[in-house]
């Protein structure tokens, strides 16, 4: 095909355009691929320092064992002994403690770290082993234990005491039955039949990372925590029943039933597992560079198509011709902005850096555009449409509850304004190649 029959078939220019959108999108891929791969990095080494400081920490308990001997028929048919365990919950269990949190770095990944001082206080009630008809005589009341589930055991920075009744424990790592508690630490207290009722208290304090989880193993279970973090969130089975956040920190209150969950008091083996019933609070850093940047790439068909439409209509309105090569040398200008804001927010904050990227590809865009169209007025409207373009984008990121909403409209508004201008074109009459004129 000639010079002259490429400018003046529409039809096959715009296939060349739809054919280079359309490739463009490859290396739009890969740059998704790389923000995951960024991602990826930011966490393994959030997760190294981790490793050394604590990770999320899930507190469970205390909770009372009672281990009894359980018969079985062998192969010969004779009763062989065995042991299994009977755990009882505590009738009312009260955590209050204060999170300190701050910001370590690898690099220049950040990681938020805490540390915590928690008072754990509560009381069991009489262990009454008739519900769950177990014989008296075959119950190990000098081998029952109290253990306290700690995921984390690294996070452990001070001795913990136990006291129980009047007496007080020094507790010991690990845990004799693996039924309900995988970690943490235990006692053996004094229990036995009898006793009306058992008080208990201890202090811990923890490194963690991230979060702090408590499980409502009480009858009744109240946990207040406080802290100078204002970015909290709160997940897990059930939220505060009271909370305050603001710019120096956050308190939370959570007060849990024993009918909330599903499990019960006491019960023999690993029946029930009560990390199904977890709540606590996340420490969240303030913003998610690579998330904001990911929603940001996965416009980018959007960016491109409407782009090369507006140069395209600019074709058609002002009977200028843009060589594809021009096409997609500007392709690869708006492919640019999301390395630069990718690069850019992991230094800045992610406005500034969206702010610096969105700048530099419209300035180089619309200085190529003048020196291709050496048109003043054409040049102001590229430039204008990219930067309704980004500043629409970046209001769309902000409302993510509504970005599929405006999204929509904004598809609606860009194809009722390209329908208006190009109502009166005979597409009959310009799709024509000049020979068939």
């Amino acid at each position: 095909m000639s010079k002259r029959e490429f400018k003046h078939s529409i039809g096959l220019r715009l296939f060349i355009i739809a054919v280079l959108t359309l490739l463009l999108m490859i290396p739009a891929i890969l740059i998704q691929s790389l923000i995951s791969e960024r991602k990826d990095r930011r966490d393994e080494a959030a997760l190294e320092i981790s490793d050394k400081w604590g990770h999320k920490q899930v507190i469970t308990g205390p909770i009372i064992s009672v281990p009894f001997k359980f018969y079985v028929k062998d192969d010969q048919n004779q009763m062989i002994p065995t042991l299994r365990y009977a755990h009882f919950l505590p009738a009312d269990l009260s955590v209050q403690g204060t999170l300190h949190p701050e910001i370590r770095y690898r690099g220049i990944y950040e990681v938020v770290v805490y540390s915590t001082a928690l008072s754990i206080s509560g009381r069991f009630e009489s262990i009454d082993v008739s519900a769950l008809k177990i014989p008296a005589g075959d119950i190990l009341w000098d081998d029952a234990f109290l253990s306290l589930g700690i995921s984390d055991m690294k996070g452990i920075n001070n001795f913990i005491t136990i006291r129980w009744n009047e007496t007080s424990h020094t507790a010991n790592p690990g845990i004799e039955s693996r039924d309900v508690l995988l970690s943490g630490i235990s006692i053996q207290p004094d229990i036995r039949p009898g006793m009306q009722e058992y008080e208990f208290s201890l202090d811990l304090n923890l490194n963690g990372s991230y979060g702090l989880f408590f499980s409502p193993v009480g009858k009744e279970t109240k946990v207040e925590l406080s802290s100078d973090w204002n970015n909290p969130s709160f997940g897990g089975q059930f939220l505060p029943v009271n909370r305050e956040i603001s710019a120096e920190g956050f308190r939370a209150d959570w007060k849990i039933l024993h009918l909330n969950r599903n499990f019960p008091q006491q019960w023999i083996g690993s029946e029930f597992k009560v990390s199904e019933a977890l709540f606590g609070v996340n420490l969240l850093l303030a913003v998610d560079e690579y998330q904001k940047t990911m929603r940001t790439a996965k416009y980018a068909i959007m960016f491109i198509s409407l782009t090369f439409l507006t140069f395209f209509m600019i074709e058609l309105l002002s009977k200028k011709v843009i060589h594809p090569i021009q096409y997609l040398l500007i392709g690869f200008a708006l492919l640019i902005f999301y390395t630069l804001l990718l690069s850019i927010s992991e230094y800045l904050v992610f406005k500034y850096a969206y702010l610096i990227a969105a700048l530099g590809i419209i300035i180089l865009i619309s200085l190529y555009t003048k020196s291709v169209l050496t048109n003043v007025l054409q040049t102001g409207i590229i430039a204008g449409v990219l930067i309704i373009l980004y500043g629409y984008l970046y209001i769309i990121l902000q409302l993510q509850d509504y970005a599929l909403l405006m999204g929509s409209i904004g598809l609606f508004v860009v194809l009722a304004v390209v329908m208006y201008l190009t109502r009166r074109i005979d597409w009959f009459s310009i799709m024509s190649s000049p020979e068939k004129e």
